[in-house]
Parts: C-alpha cells; structure tokens; sequence
C-alpha cells in the first residue's frame, strides 16, 4: 500500500520566494537596465556628434535660401570623403575672426576662374543659372581659385561678407557640408546643391 506524501516548502525556498526578495531582484535588474540604456545614449550621442553638427542660421547673408533662426544639420565627414563640388553649401571658419562660421555657397573649385560681370557670374567663361540668388551682384572682379582652396559667395550676393570682399576659403577650414534644415519644422527641407547650380549650355 503506497502512503501520499505532500512535501511541503522549505525554510530556505520561503525565503527565496519571498515578496521582499523578489522586489530586490526587480530593483537590481531596472537600475542595470537604466545604466546600460543611459551608456548607449551617450554612445550614440558621441558618435553623431562626431560625424554631425547643427548650427543656427544668423544673418542674411544666404537669403533666400536661409533665414535667419533656422538651424542646420552639417555633415562634418563630408570632405574628409571626397571634395566640395559646385553649389555645395558650406560652413568654415571665418577668416581672420575667432570662434566665429560662416556659411555659404560654393561657387568656384581649384583652378577655376571666376569673374563677375554685368550681374553675372562666370565659371572658366562659362555664365551660371542661379535662381536661388536674392539679387544679380553689384560688383565685378576676376578671381583663380588656388588648389585646396574654393571661391565661396552668399546668396543674398549685395548683403554678404564673402570670397569676393576677403579671398578664398582653405580645405583645411571647411567645417562641413550643409545636408537640411530641421527647425522650425514648417521649412525643414534638404539643401541639394546638383540641382541648383547649373552652367548654361
């Protein structure tokens, strides 16, 4: 004849199951999950900012292409891949001025002559198609682009501090490529520059 048993838990398994120790555990495993989501947070961060940056439009002087308030996402790699090409918008380092960017247009690259007549600009003789331009420049002068340099002009061509006034912007100066415009949220937009300077044929 077989005798029925029931085991019945021990003092240790009591303890073990127990609301405290399972509230201890729950504690232990939210606190590692927060510290693993923060780090990976801080590595993302990190590594964004290394490739990117945003910087906030301050003057006119890329009208209308830019406003004023608007703030950017700049591609810092963009030049350490390949070279600027014609009509990318780009940030650099002020010439003669500390802790100071300024963003405009590429307009001539290494080796190129620029010259500005008559309202137009010439590339090597050849005139540009710029319909994002706020107004046809007011002055004249001829420029040949040194190489590693480019020849750099602000869209808003009358209200603009740039490579007509001052010179040429070194490779080694070039923050990095404008890629959109993310605020205010009613105008973000990408900068696409292949399709917006053009020579006429």
């Amino acid at each position: 004849m077989l005798k029925r048993f029931q085991s019945t838990p021990s003092p240790d398994n009591d303890q073990d199951e127990s609301p405290k120790g399972s509230k201890r555990s729950s504690c232990v495993g939210f606190i590692i999950d927060t510290v693993e989501t923060i780090l990976l947070a801080l590595v993302l961060f990190l590594a964004i900012n290394a490739l990117t940056a945003r910087v906030r439009v301050e003057n006119v002087s890329m009208q209308p292409t830019l406003e004023p308030g608007e703030f950017l996402v700049i591609n810092r790699v963009a030049y350490k891949l390949g070279k600027p090409h014609l009509g990318d918008i780009i940030v650099f380092h002020a010439p003669d001025v500390i802790d100071e960017e300024y963003i405009k247009r590429v307009i001539g690259l290494p080796g190129d002559k620029v010259r500005i007549t008559d309202g137009i600009v010439y590339i090597n003789d050849q005139p540009l198609y710029e319909p994002y331009i706020a107004q046809m420049p007011n002055y004249t002068g001829t420029w040949v682009v040194p190489e590693e340099e480019v020849f750099v002009l602000g869209d808003n061509r009358n209200n603009s501090s740039d490579s007509h006034l001052w010179g040429f912007v070194p490779f080694e100066d070039i923050v990095g490529k404008a890629l959109l415009i993310y605020w205010p949220i009613s105008e973000i937009s990408l900068l696409r520059s292949p399709t917006v300077v053009q020579a006429v044929q």
